[in-house]
């Protein structure tokens, strides 16, 4: 029994070196943590569980019967996040360059169907350069067995990618369907097809970070939520946000013990808003003085700033935050705002996070530009998000709110169940200047009567109480009170039930 359990142990230290100590030398040398360094940063200490360690390929072309490694450039199993269970995969870039084999797809898709099976999140670090070339047509069904588990998994447990490294060619899709994307920079980079094969097909000369690191992702394609400075970085914030997420679509909320006094009353958001209405105000002021504890995870900071969305908790548990941004664009609706806000409603609305919302919207964005890019379409998915969505829906209107946009932005009419007005709001189809000069063309050029009919104007429709008095806003409040009355409203509607008609899946504009 003895030499059985020296022979378990010197093949578990063998596995444990993955590619050797010099390929391991070289990662460190990138500045990059190997695949269980990067595990042992991301899960509770001493809580990893690891499967299908002694794990290689079966592949004899090209030589390969004569090139094997244990685990096959992948590490898998669960392990824990803050006494949370969650099911891991990272790709080991020392083991062939962490390129996937038939054997590593399946040393994946095991993980991807026991986290399924027990409604627990997964989360993928890659660090690879795609498909094994040996392996020809198994590697790419692989890849396939991998994405089909992505979208089975999709809106029933949280799936979190984080890119420490290439990631190229097939590996990219996968990442694509999960409901998170993070990157390292300067270190990481996504792409279908490399600087390389650019420069051959289209003659483009470009980099892999010009192509495909993070700066492109965070800012130009929006396909990363966010990146981290370094490894270490990205991981513990990685653990930060799954604290926000439930396991399932059936699980509770997460809940921390409370802290911060839900009653709480803010009397600087007295004196937030500008005294003139065209000047802009930090909308992530607001947030951060309304949820618990200044918390307040942004996802896609870089990318469409003139709408933010990220995660926060009221009274100890979890809620989506969207909110316009005045200082971006005056927080105006474009294409871009409309799709990341529309993908965070989904998520939300997927895991039975409620939904606060914060309005300050002068409209869409007008222009050749908007409407060539099919702003129409882009702007109904936001629409569409926060109609279809069933959890609870608690908006507040905090200063403008006109046109189209005020119906998009969660409003009583796509079935909002609280929602709020600070007593500078304005509703309206449009702003005063602009109302008065369609209505009352015939006097454009008397300065004094435009005056009148301004003033008449704002005094008529630029005020909450117009909606109030029909019942579109359940109750003008005062800023300084914004938390305790949200707080309320989350509290009331935690109960809530609402199920839309049955249908096999809906048809939102793609």
């Amino acid at each position: 029994m003895t030499s059985v359990l020296a022979e378990l142990e010197a093949r578990r230290e063998i596995t444990r070196l993955g590619g050797g100590q010099r390929r391991i030398d070289a990662q460190h040398a990138k500045g990059k943590l190997t695949a269980r360094e990067r595990l042992e940063v991301l899960l509770d200490e001493g809580s990893f569980e690891e499967y299908d360690m002694f794990v290689q390929h079966r592949c004899t072309d090209f030589g390969m019967e004569d090139s094997k490694i244990a685990g096959d450039g992948v590490v898998t199993g669960w392990g824990t996040v803050n006494g949370r269970p969650i099911f891991v995969f990272a790709k080991d870039f020392t083991v062939f360059g962490g390129s996937l084999s038939e054997t590593h797809a399946q040393k994946i898709t095991k993980i991807q169907d026991m986290a399924l099976k027990n409604r627990t999140p997964i989360i993928g670090l890659f660090d690879a350069g795609g498909a094994r070339i040996q392996e020809g047509v198994a590697a790419l069904a692989g890849y396939g067995e991998v994405f089909q588990r992505n979208v089975l998994a999709s809106g029933v447990i949280p799936q979190i990618s984080v890119i420490m490294g290439p990631c190229a060619g097939g590996d990219v899709y996968s990442p694509a369907m999960t409901d998170f994307i993070y990157m390292v920079r300067d270190t990481s980079y996504m792409f279908v097809t490399g600087p390389d094969v650019v420069k051959t097909v289209t003659n483009e000369t470009v980099s892999a970070e010009q192509l495909g690191g993070a700066s492109i992702h965070t800012t130009k394609s929006s396909i990363a939520d966010g990146a981290f400075d370094n490894d270490v970085e990205a991981l513990l914030e990685i653990r930060r946000l799954v604290d926000f997420l439930p396991a399932s679509n059936t699980a509770e909320l997460p809940e921390l013990p409370l802290q911060d006094d839900p009653d709480r009353l803010e009397l600087s958001l007295d004196t937030l808003l500008p005294d003139n209405a065209n000047k802009p105000y930090d909308v992530k002021e607001l947030i951060t003085k309304t949820v618990d504890d200044a918390d307040f995870f942004e996802v896609q900071e870089k990318h469409a700033a003139n709408i933010v969305v990220g995660f926060a908790r009221m009274e100890g548990r979890s809620v989506g935050i969207v909110a316009n941004q005045p200082m971006v664009l005056a927080g105006v609706l474009d294409s871009d705002a409309s799709r990341k806000a529309a993908r965070f409603v989904r998520f939300c609305d997927c895991f039975n996070i409620p939904i606060v919302t914060f309005v300050d919207v002068p409209g869409f964005l007008p222009g050749t530009a908007q409407e060539y890019g099919g702003l129409i379409k882009h702007g109904a998915k936001l629409l569409f998000a926060y109609a279809e969505a069933t959890v609870p829906k608690i908006t507040i209107i905090t200063r403008k709110a006109y046109g189209g946009a005020y119906d998009v932005m969660a409003s009583k009419h796509l079935r909002g169940d609280v929602n709020y007005a600070w007593p500078s709001a304005e509703i309206a189809v449009m702003g005063a200047k602009g109302a008065v000069e369609i209505i009352f063309r015939k006097d454009i050029a008397d300065a004094e009567r435009i005056a009148e009919h301004t003033r008449k104007y704002e005094d008529r429709f630029l005020s909450p109480f117009v909606a109030a008095e029909r019942g579109y806003i359940d109750d003008v409040i005062m800023p300084h009170s914004t938390r305790r009355r949200v707080s309320r409203a989350l509290k009331l509607l935690r109960g809530k039930q609402l199920e839309n008609p049955w249908k096999k899946h809906d048809n939102i504009p793609l």
